[in-house]
């Protein structure tokens, strides 16, 4: 499969655990490479998935000069909207509580923009899923943010844990792209890369 990447040294760019794992499961060799204190900041006037469209695209120029000839660079970056505001990773555990307490009872969006580049081309999409949470009570907030590490994620939650199994009523779109990576969408653009 993806035999059109075969001569490609494939980077994932990124320091997520989870993007790791889901990578893992396309079945292709891979490597790991993060560049510290990339500037994730944009636009103010930028919604939704446009968002982390813009932030993948700008980590994918931060890496466009050390790239060698032959390397194909995925990078992504996924935010959650809600009631119009972009809830990136939480600074601290009191605002942890407070993006898990305005989802509560609520439907929200979650965006992941990809950006995978070659020496030739660029391509770049954003995925969304839509999730609707439980009503959650404080008791089960408070559980997740000290037991689990909410810090590290979008929204100050990983639908692969606790708060997940127990908040998470429906989904719609992608499971794998509430985690961090659209895999199935990924394998799809992948395999339009011309091969080296």
């Amino acid at each position: 499969m993806l035999d059109n990447l075969n001569n490609y040294k494939i980077i994932l760019a990124s320091a997520s655990p989870r993007r790791r794992e889901l990578m893992s499961g396309l079945d292709v060799s891979f490597e790991v490479r993060t560049l510290p204190d990339v500037d994730e900041s944009f636009p103010a006037e930028l919604q939704g998935g446009d968002i982390p469209l813009f932030i993948s695209k700008k980590k994918a120029d931060a890496y466009r000069p050390s790239m060698a000839a032959d390397e194909l660079v995925i990078t992504a970056d996924t935010i959650v909207w809600l009631d119009g505001k972009a809830l990136g990773k939480p600074a601290d555990a009191d605002e942890a509580r407070r993006m898990l307490r305005n989802m509560s009872g609520k439907t929200h969006n979650v965006f992941t923009g990809v950006t995978i580049t070659t020496a030739a081309v660029q391509r770049s999409f954003a995925a969304c899923s839509n999730v609707t949470f439980a009503v959650l009570t404080d008791e089960e907030i408070e559980h997740y943010v000290t037991k689990y590490k909410p810090m590290d994620k979008a929204g100050a939650y990983g639908a692969q844990e606790w708060i997940g199994y127990i908040g998470m009523e429906n989904i719609e779109g992608s499971y794998f792209n509430v985690m961090g990576l659209p895999v199935q969408r990924l394998y799809n653009e992948l395999k339009k890369i011309p091969a080296l």
